[in-house]
């Protein structure tokens, strides 16, 4: 048979009667494929008009009446528009400003408070970044404009309110920043441990578990929880007190900025105290970060 190569006899097989005729398989069969990898279904004047009417690539794609979000397509329409020279300086993509319009702003403008200004874009650090690396990638001359664009405003100051009930998650900082003022080295478990925090002092390392209370309950106490939820599928089983031999410290830090570290010695068996009956391990006031 044409078309492809003999497979040679062989013993491995059953044996072939002397005589018989051997067939011949063609290890290879070439198929002719039809492709229209090279045909268009537009020509270049209807690419003219959707350029000079679209603003993105994407939008050329689907005025030709082809697939906006096939890569292969903006490549052949990209490649043909660079062979015709054509102009896409007005495309602006996702964004609301064009090529055009950014360099026409940055010539007229001396900071880039004044180009974000003239792009209609709120002035703001992600922008700024934005505009900047755009400008970067068409290499345009940014030399002329000043670093520093206005005198900082009493708007400018950081205002936002403190949230409490974010405490909980927030009240690792504090510790690590209490700790490590005083010289002790601090570390984060690189696994989810019952410590919080690794503290080495002059005494050893520590582990250090941070509790929080944001509020006072209705009679006025501060209810810290210092247990633990025991390792079951039920979610709502009772708290359990910490094993005194795997936590050495408390960090407690309460809504009002109280800060008391308590040896879990002191705490063993407990799953909910008032630190203020604790006075003697109150050992610091972070008030002025909750204000």
């Amino acid at each position: 048979m044409s078309g492809g190569h003999e497979i040679p006899s062989s013993n491995l097989g059953s044996p072939t009667p002397r005589g018989a005729p051997i067939l011949s398989v063609p290890l290879f069969t070439f198929v002719s494929i039809k492709t229209t990898g090279g045909r268009r279904t537009w020509n270049d004047d209807q690419l003219r008009q959707a350029v000079a009417d679209s603003t993105s690539w994407s939008a050329v794609a689907r005025a030709l009446g082809l697939k906006g979000t096939s890569a292969g397509v903006i490549r052949t329409i990209k490649r043909h528009a660079a062979r015709l020279d054509l102009n896409t300086t007005h495309f602006t993509g996702q964004r609301r400003w064009s090529d055009g319009l950014l360099r026409s702003v940055l010539l007229g403008s001396s900071c880039w408070a004044d180009v974000l200004a003239g792009l209609g874009v709120v002035d703001n650090g992600e922008n700024r970044v934005r505009v900047k690396g755009h400008a970067v990638r068409l290499g345009l001359d940014c030399t002329h404009l000043k670093k520093l664009d206005r005198p900082a405003t009493p708007e400018d100051v950081f205002s936002e309110s403190v949230r409490p009930e974010t405490l909980r998650t927030a009240a690792s900082a504090p510790a690590m920043t209490w700790f490590a003022l005083r010289g002790c080295a601090v570390a984060l478990p690189v696994e989810p441990q019952e410590y919080d925090l690794l503290v080495t002092t002059v005494k050893g390392i520590h582990r250090v578990q941070v509790k929080t209370c944001a509020s006072r309950n209705k009679k006025g106490r501060w209810n810290v929880g210092v247990g633990r939820r025991p390792y079951v599928l039920d979610k709502t089983a009772g708290k359990m007190p910490y094993d005194p031999d795997s936590i050495d410290l408390f960090f407690i830090v309460l809504g009002d900025g109280s800060i008391y570290v308590i040896p879990s010695s002191v705490l063993a068996g407990r799953v909910g105290i008032d630190p203020e009956t604790y006075m003697p391990y109150r050992v610091g006031d972070a008030s002025s970060l909750l204000r």
